[in-house]
Parts: C-alpha cells; sequence; structure tokens
C-alpha cells in the first residue's frame, strides 16, 4: 500500500511532496531494466525540484532503455518520525520501492550541510551507512555534486563518487554494472575496480590515509597500481549533451518555481573566495539557437510562467543581448517572463532592462560582497562602489522597487570599518531611488564567509561564530534606525556556516563525526 492511502498520511504536512505521479513523470517496469537508480536528493522536495542537475540525469538516465530511474528525497521529520514508528521504508516517487531494491543509490551532495540527511536517508532504507559494511546484494551507493570536491569527510561513507560534470560518467557507471551481471552477480571489490578506471570516479576504499602524530596527513597511499589520482569528470560541449525535453512539473510550489535553461557552464572571473568559479571551470557557453528552441519547447510541455537563465555569471553570456529580445519576441505574447538569477554588476548593460520588464519585473540581483572596493580588490572581484550605486540608480530608474544585495563577512583582512561600509553602501543605494512617490525596498543577506577547498582563499582561517553573530548585529544595528525603515535584513546562521567550513576542509576522519 502507498503510504499516500495509509490512514496517518492525512496528519503529515505539505503532502504533495509525497505524492508522485507528476506532470511528465517517467515510470517503467523495474522488472524490464537491466540497471535501476535511484536518485537521492539529500534535502526535502521542494529544494531538491528546484535542482536542474537532478532533473538532466533523471532524463538522460531514463532515455536509456535498458536503465530505470526513479527519484527519492529527504523526508520532513513528521514523514520520517511515521516511517520510524512504524517500521515503514523510504520508497522512491516513481514505484515506492526501498532504496534497498535499487542496483544504484546516487546522492547529489550540493553543500556540506546535508550529510547528516544522508544517514537519514540510508538508516529509514535499512541501508549500512559504511561502505565497509555493505556487500551485495545491497545496492552500490556513490554521490557527486560540488560538495564531492572535497569527498573526504564522507568518503567513508560511499562506495564511489563522482568528482566533476556528471552527465556522461553516471551513465559509464551504469554500463560497468551491467555488464557485472548486476549487483546480486558481481563482485563488489572487482566492480569498484572497474569503476576506478572511469575519469571522475574516486573510490575511496581503494586509498589509505595515514596520519602523523600531531593529526596531519602523513601521506595517502593508493591500493591499486596506476590508480593514484583522479581525473576531474568534464563534458567538453554543453550542446551535446541531452537536455530534459519534458522537465517534471511538480505539484506543489518549489524554492524556484520556474523553467530553468543552462545557458552557460563555467566562470573566468577567479574570485578568489568562489568555489564553483574553480570547480566548473572551463567555460562552456550553450548556442543561442539551443536556448531559444529548447526554452519554446520546454515552456510549451510543463506551462511554467517563468523562464530562468542559468549560468553563474548569466551578463558574462557572450549573445546575452540578442538572445534576450529574441526569447522575448517569442515568449512576450504568451506573457512568460525571463529572469536572470546570476547578475554580476559590471557586466549589467541597461538595455536589458527594457526586455525583462516587457513582461513583468521579476527579482534584481546585485553581490558587492563587501563595502569598499579595497576588500573587493583583495578578492579578485574587479568592481567598485561607483559601478553598484550606478547600476542601482539605473534598476530604479527602469521602474524596478526592490533590490537584493548580497554580503559576506569574515573574509580575511576584514576589520571594523568594512562593517562601518557595508551599511553605508546599503544606505547609498537606498537612495539611488530619487522622485516624487518612490517607495524603495532594499533587502540585504549577510552571510558568513566559508573558506572553500581548490580555491586561493582555502586555507585562510574562519571567523568563530560568536564573532559572526556580533558582526551581524553590527549591521542589523547600522540598517535599523529611521529613515532606513525600507531595507530588510536577513542571515545565515553563524554556526551553520562554522560546520560548513569544517566539513569543506576536513579529512576522512569526520565520517565518524557525522555519524555521532
Amino acid at each position: 500500500m502507498a503510504i499516500f492511502d495509509q490512514s496517518w498520511f492525512s496528519r503529515i504536512k505539505r503532502p504533495s511532496r509525497y505524492l508522485g505521479n507528476e506532470i511528465n513523470v517517467v515510470k517503467k517496469d523495474p522488472a524490464a531494466a537491466d540497471v535501476s537508480v535511484a536518485l537521492a536528493f539529500p534535502d526535502v522536495y521542494e529544494v531538491g525540484m528546484s535542482h536542474l542537475g537532478l532533473k538532466i540525469l533523471y532524463h538522460i538516465l531514463n532515455r536509456q532503455e535498458w536503465m530505470a530511474a526513479e527519484r527519492v528525497f529527504c523526508p520532513w521529520i513528521d514523514l520520517e518520525q511515521e516511517l520510524r514508528a512504524r517500521g515503514l521504508p523510504l520508497g522512491s516517487l516513481e514505484s515506492g520501492r526501498p532504496l534497498s531494491d535499487f542496483d544504484i543509490v546516487g546522492f547529489s551532495l550540493q553543500h556540506e550541510l546535508t550529510h547528516s540527511n544522508v544517514l537519514t536517508m540510508l538508516e529509514l532504507s535499512g541501508i549500512p551507512f559504511l561502505a565497509g559494511q555493505r556487500e551485495f546484494p545491497f545496492p552500490l551507493v556513490i554521490a557527486g555534486g560540488p560538495a564531492c570536491f572535497n569527498p573526504e569527510p564522507v568518503a567513508l561513507l560511499f562506495d564511489a563518487m563522482v568528482i566533476g560534470d556528471g552527465e556522461e560518467v553516471l551513465v559509464d557507471i551504469c554500463r560497468r554494472v551491467r555488464a557485472a551481471g548486476g549487483r546480486r552477480n558481481a563482485r563488489k571489490q572487482d566492480l569498484l575496480v572497474e569503476l576506478a578506471g572511469l575519469r571522475g570516479v574516486y573510490v575511496p576504499s581503494l586509498f589509505n590515509v595515514r596520519h602523523k602524530n600531531d593529526g596531519r596527513i602523513k601521506d595517502i597511499e593508493p591500493r591499486l597500481e596506476g590508480y593514484r589520482h583522479v581525473n576531474k569528470a568534464i563534458v567538453p560541449d554543453i550542446n551535446q549533451t541531452l537536455f530534459p525535453r519534458a522537465q517534471v512539473v511538480p505539484f506543489t510550489e518549489l524554492v524556484h518555481d520556474r523553467l530553468a535553461v543552462e545557458i552557460c557552464r563555467g566562470c573566468t572571473r577567479g574570485c578568489r573566495f568562489c568555489q564553483a568559479g574553480m570547480i566548473y571551470r572551463p567555460v562552456r557557453e550553450r548556442r543561442p539557437q539551443s536556448v531559444l528552441d529548447r526554452a519554446d519547447e520546454e515552456l510549451r510541455l510543463t506551462g511554467f510562467e517563468e523562464l530562468s537563465l542559468l549560468s553563474l555569471s548569466s551578463g558574462d553570456y557572450e549573445c546575452l543581448g540578442p538572445l534576450l529580445k529574441a526569447l522575448m519576441d517569442r515568449q512576450a505574447r504568451n506573457n512568460t517572463a525571463v529572469s536572470l538569477p546570476s547578475l554580476r554588476v559590471d557586466s549589467l548593460d541597461p538595455e536589458w532592462f527594457e526586455q525583462i520588464k516587457r513582461v513583468r519585473k521579476t527579482g534584481f540581483t546585485l553581490a558587492p560582497e563587501v563595502g569598499n572596493d579595497r576588500l573587493r580588490r583583495a578578492m579578485n572581484k574587479a568592481l567598485t562602489n561607483e559601478d553598484i550605486l550606478d547600476m542601482a540608480r539605473r534598476v530604479y530608474a527602469a521602474g524596478w522597487k526592490l533590490i537584493k544585495l548580497y554580503f559576506m563577512i569574515g573574509l580575511p583582512g576584514e576589520s571594523e570599518k568594512d562593517l562601518v561600509d557595508i551599511v553605508r553602501l546599503c544606505k547609498e543605494v537606498l537612495r539611488c531611488a530619487k522622485g516624487p512617490g518612490k517607495s524603495p525596498k532594499l533587502n540585504v543577506s549577510v552571510a558568513t564567509f566559508v573558506p572553500k577547498a581548490h580555491t586561493p582563499f582555502m586555507w585562510t582561517s574562519q571567523v568563530h561564530f560568536e564573532e559572526s553573530r556580533r558582526r551581524i548585529r553590527r549591521i542589523q544595528e547600522g540598517l535599523g534606525r529611521r529613515p532606513f525603515s525600507g531595507v530588510r535584513v536577513k542571515w545565515n546562521q553563524p554556526e551553520l556556516s562554522w560546520l560548513e567550513g569544517i566539513f569543506s576542509r576536513g579529512d576522512r576522519r569526520l565520517s565518524c563525526v557525522v555519524l555521532e
């Protein structure tokens, strides 16, 4: 019996998270598939279904006749408690099968704070936490995503981890499982050795890590000859990758409730704090005609009323101006809005404003990161306060009433004056809205800097969460006084940022910490 047919299910909040059977969902006969994959997202449904990468993998795998890919998300606390109390396993949305019945369970690790959710999903499925405790017929448990670029903190949990783009390598992993005769016929160690031969695949059990007496790593010893390092998996041309022809349309509102089309992958900016800008290199752009055609078809098949052009820096897309005009010429008559969620101030063209607002004004977000030019130069961000203020004037003049600003605190070299400068810049931005009847608003988001692996700031120190709270409070107090009532300050919880920093740079000894 499906969980939504159970009498107790009526007490579950937001039950549409667990119904499945959405528009454009793919359902296959599990018995007819040579390899079955559970695409596991360790967060709630409305977060996971906002992620384009999950939709791409779901589409690519299900395009193969011999594969069946299904989705599973971490349940909210109320459903988790019901499943535990009644001894019911966590199942996929498509078939309701428990994860232990799949050949592969693949987790998408978007950031370090979801590691504990991985344990929740494994435990609810009756799957042992540690890779060393799992022998067939348990499924192969793998992971991918940006958090895997430092795989060590959770290395003991996974049989294999994908470093880099997952589109091609995941299909190759499935081919190796199929060639091995499926998980019930293959020898696990032989299969892991086969997977180690794939570009981008890291098999933690094939490396021994030894430490010095002071806790530092002494050496990393490969256990497989010729397997000394892992090269990042790269899709060289994103125009050649399969894109979801008909994305799944949920019954509930998502965190990002719109159609997303990737126009570019990678970034050339080289901001010293930004991990995404480092790990997603090289820059690869999708051809404008491909974007136009995909947008037309996807909007027709999904019914979304907003189209989001995804990139780490949409404004750096070479043909953005002509693409925006062509999109709006096609979509304005259908009342479909276009949004650019990642714009850098120094790449903005005011002519784009006229195109974006032809249907309705979507959100407008700017990322100064800090309050002055000095600290921006230190992080290799070529942007000045005057650039920011000039763009704010143009945005307000074009009819927008709300601007969102993103800042970080705790960057290397930050002083008390830098906090004052954040407050001053916010006030100056708000003053950029001139004219009678103007009631401008400003949303200010503040996050604590988290040093990330593979960035120039990787080994810098991170401020303690108590100091983070003090700095955030300083900004709040500076912006909380009249006449700046149009400012709203939001912030990330400093304790969580502190934990994220620990796991972003730790080694595999942290696996035991996650388990605790």
